[in-house]
């Protein structure tokens, strides 16, 4: 017997070699999950993954580059032969993008940071689909951004993309609300202690913000709750 919430659940993690995806992915494991941890870093994954183990924990590295043609679909066939379901997407992995007046995007960087943020997430919802359906109670989670519904100048490309992938997750979540048990939320961090925003506010103290373990200790919390398709939730 055991008291862990997530045990005999497989739950894959994009973005999970650090910050917010890989204090998730620990979380996950801690709660009995076996964790699926993809990145295109294979070093900082096999160091989550050690730490997965050390505390007990179980979870399996897919170092890929979301970009690449058919790295998604070679994951979905190979998630499905070991596990036959996905009871849990994490959808972390994100581009911030420069941060730049609208007229001097470089439209090369436009549709590299729109690839990611946008069409590989689609090919993620697509991908697992199938496998989120098998599960007794399939849940997605999507990571957003304060920009995508409130505009910020010099933030319109980033904004811009995470409000596109809100839509794409909260149809897919439509989609499926009537037929599957299959349930999806998005969840705004907030800020929060990670590379990405160090990278956006160069002169902000990195502790007078929250870590990212606080995010990923909600990530889990709302995952065992009941939540309706469409669930928003934004973190102080």
């Amino acid at each position: 017997m055991t008291d862990k919430q997530f045990t005999g659940r497989a739950a894959l993690v994009t973005g999970a070699s650090r910050g917010i995806g890989a204090a998730t992915a620990t979380a996950l494991a801690a709660q009995g999950a076996h964790v699926i941890l993809t990145a295109r870093t294979a070093g900082g994954l096999e160091e989550v993954e050690e730490a997965i183990h050390a505390a007990g924990g179980t979870a399996t590295i897919a170092p890929m580059d979301l970009l690449e043609t058919d790295s998604i679909p070679r994951l979905a066939a190979a998630v499905a032969e070991r596990w036959g379901q996905l009871d849990i997407l994490v959808l972390n992995a994100a581009a911030l993008g420069s941060l730049a007046a609208i007229a001097a995007f470089d439209p090369k960087e436009v549709a590299k940071t729109l690839a990611l943020n946008v069409s590989a997430q689609a090919a993620l919802l697509g991908a697992f689909d199938p496998l989120l359906r098998k599960a007794e109670a399939g849940r997605v989670i999507g990571l957003t951004s304060t920009v995508a519904r409130k505009p910020r100048a010099f933030w319109g490309l980033y904004g811009a993309t995470k409000a596109a992938f809100e839509n794409l997750v909260l149809s897919y979540g439509e989609e499926v609300r009537n037929l599957t048990q299959v349930r999806v939320a998005l969840l705004n961090p907030g800020a929060t202690r990670t590379r990405m925003r160090a990278r956006a506010y160069p002169g902000e103290t990195p502790e007078s913000v929250k870590p990212p373990e606080v995010v990923a200790d909600r990530i889990v919390a709302l995952l065992g709750e009941d939540f309706e398709t469409g669930a928003f939730e934004t973190l102080d």
